[in-house]
């Protein structure tokens, strides 16, 4: 049994980084906290350069399985360190205008980051979920943040009762999968997977349903999406982003490695409810976010919907032929992928959402009406984000969508690729509507703020770097698909 602890020192860093910024938020005068942005995301960017250095090439394991040093893990140490350092420096300006704790703030966004990268790295059920609730927790928090708001503590609410309500389903799942495969280690569970084929335990499929399940509130797939709404409105918008982009990303990592190296043999029992909740979050998302008014609740029905496209991979993951399970390795790339891409677009419009709400005071689609005339530039990076999501080609979510479908059909899913389809068509309706609104509609006589909207420079810059790798990512992808290749063949070696 491996007990090399110096394998963890990423994990050390970012922790330290955490209790650091907590520590010196109590000694600095108040005007000078929110530079203590930078020392989070310079610390979150440090673990990075640090895991890289560490486990470039190394495969290891500690307690005999129960963290999982890989190439999967450590793609996904990079991206959420990366993601989390550019959501704390685009919450920069928003946490000093509505902030006075902005110590306590990035911490918890740190110690999130320690949570998604547990939820990655554990190679069994209940570390995994340990995992999982240190990035809920800190997100109960963050959301609930701005107690002097009355929509944060309403969304703050509704999020930990229904995610603590989500977390015993889990839990309740893991403890029958462990009563009738008897153990909790991914390995574990799929050798008894295996040597049961065609003669499951009832008890083992109603765990597995349960799991199904609690993983689903946490991605905010339908039926279990009834938070995402409410939840993201209410958030400081940066912890909405962080909400949509990150811990989303977090789940399907968690999702990939559990149903590649622990339920791959089970393909049969768990494919076709995949494909049904892929199609139910496609269609509820696409269809109500329609006919929102708010921006935020409406990217909250788009995150939705990008869900059910990610589970569209997820469904994909394999294939029956000759009785044997065949693994698809194009559809774990594809769902890294889109990850990334969906990171990109997303991160984009957040970043415009908060300097749009940080000039005129609200989050409602009027407020976008002639935003091009007053910021040429801020409207020209939400309709890219808005057009990669739609899935438009020469942006990132074309290519990203593209493989789905096509490891969809792979897999011998093709009705599942057509409702795709089409639902990432109706998407388009919407987003549209809010290009139309920026670049035809004429500012509202009733908006008296004044014509221009001032761009922090940090927030400029960031911008102009999401936008570029919108745009690089969709055109020249190679680089990222042979890293993604690489994660992918971690989980998926027999593929």
């Amino acid at each position: 049994m491996n007990v090399n602890f110096s394998l963890l020192a990423p994990e050390y860093v970012l922790v330290g980084v955490a209790f650091a910024v907590l520590t010196i938020d109590f000694m600095l005068p108040r005007r000078h906290r929110f530079h203590l942005s930078w020392l989070a995301a310079g610390g979150l960017v440090l673990s990075a350069v640090v895991v890289m250095v560490q486990r470039w090439d190394t495969v290891e394991t500690l307690y005999g399985g129960l963290f999982i040093a890989d190439k999967f893990g450590l793609f996904f140490f990079v991206f959420f360190t990366t993601l989390t350092a550019v959501l704390v420096l685009i919450s920069n300006d928003y946490v000093r205008q509505h902030i006075r704790q902005p110590g306590e703030f990035y911490a918890l966004m740190v110690f999130a980051a320690v949570g998604m990268i547990g939820m990655v790295a554990a190679g069994e059920l209940l570390t995994a979920y340990v995992a999982l609730e240190l990035l809920s927790f800190s997100l109960y928090v963050l959301v609930a943040f701005r107690r002097d708001d009355a929509h944060g503590n309403e969304a703050g609410v509704k999020y930990i009762v229904l995610g603590a309500f989500s977390s015993a389903i889990l839990l309740y799942g893991i403890s029958m999968v462990w009563g009738a495969a008897g153990t909790t280690y991914y390995d574990g569970i799929s050798e008894h997977l295996a040597s049961n084929a065609g003669s499951l335990d009832s008890t083992l499929i109603l765990g597995l349903a349960l799991i199904i399940a609690g993983l689903g509130f946490k991605v905010a797939a339908a039926p279990f999406h009834m938070w995402a709404p409410d939840t993201y409105q209410g958030a400081p918008t940066p912890i909405t982003a962080f909400l949509a982009v990150a811990s989303k990303a977090a789940a399907f990592a968690l999702i990939l490695r559990l149903f590649a190296q622990a339920l791959m043999p089970a393909l049969e029992e768990w494919q076709v409810l995949i494909a049904v909740l892929a199609v139910a979050t496609m269609v509820i998302g696409n269809l109500v976010a329609i006919v929102q008014s708010n921006i935020k609740r409406m990217l909250a029905y788009s995150s939705v919907g990008q869900v059910g496209f990610l589970l569209v991979g997820v469904a994909a993951l394999g294939h029956i032929e000759g009785g044997a399970v065949i693994p698809v390795t194009l559809a774990s790339d594809a769902v890294i992928l889109h990850l990334v891409g969906y990171a990109f677009a997303n991160l984009a419009a957040f970043t415009v959402v908060i300097a749009v709400s940080n000039h005129i005071g609200t989050d409602e689609l009027s407020a976008y009406s002639g935003l091009a005339k007053r910021s040429p530039y801020l409207s020209l990076v939400m309709a890219v984000a808005l057009f990669s999501l739609a899935g438009l080609p020469f942006f990132v979510g074309f290519l990203t969508k593209f493989y789905l479908f096509t490891a969809a059909a792979e897999a011998g899913l093709l009705w599942l690729a057509g409702i795709a389809m089409v639902a990432s068509v109706v998407s388009l309706y919407y987003y549209l509507m809010v290009v139309k609104r920026m670049f035809i509609d004429d500012v509202a006589e009733s908006d008296n703020t004044p014509l221009t909207i001032g761009i922090p420079r940090l927030s400029w810059v960031l911008l102009g770097g999401l936008l570029i790798g919108t745009v690089l990512l969709g055109v020249y992808p190679q680089p990222l698909a042979d890293a993604v290749s690489a994660a992918s063949g971690a989980i998926l070696p027999g593929a």
